[in-house]
């Protein structure tokens, strides 16, 4: 034989009869079971005569195309979950919308924060007759 027709995973060293059989029994030792490749999807997962497996197998591809089209088409559309607040009403892009919603949080607690320093105090309301007594003052309840 040449070097050019030789295959380097392929062993050529000449072993004895005996050895071969002793290595083939200990391969043979070393194998997966049925079950085994079965749950590891290298078998198929049927007892059906393996002259209907494919058939059952198109059937059963089959019928996950038609569970997925249906729950595709009882998916509701985008506008219908911006509406029951599933999805945000956002035209930035998915990488930056927590961002966004980080963004908003902070400025309502500013905008909220602004307000309640501007909001009167309880003696100013007092004297225009808004309020009859202070709310923040202890009443005779919790004085004793």
């Amino acid at each position: 034989m040449t070097s050019e027709n030789t295959n380097p995973n392929i062993d050529e060293t000449l072993m004895s009869p005996i050895e071969r059989q002793e290595s083939l029994e200990k391969h043979l030792q070393m194998r997966p079971d049925a079950q085994d490749l079965k749950n590891r999807n290298i078998l198929p997962q049927t007892n059906a005569a393996p002259a209907i497996q494919a058939a059952q197998l198109e059937l059963e591809r089959q019928q996950a195309t038609d569970s997925l089209r249906k729950g595709l088409e009882k998916r509701p559309e985008r506008e219908q979950l911006i509406e029951r607040n599933i999805l945000p009403d956002s035209t930035a892009a998915p990488s930056i919308q927590g961002q966004q919603r980080e963004l908003a949080k902070h400025m309502r607690a500013d905008s909220l924060e602004q307000k309640l320093q501007q909001r009167p105090k309880p003696e100013e309301l007092m004297k225009e007759g808004i309020l009859d007594e202070d709310p923040t003052s202890p009443t005779k309840e919790h004085v004793r």
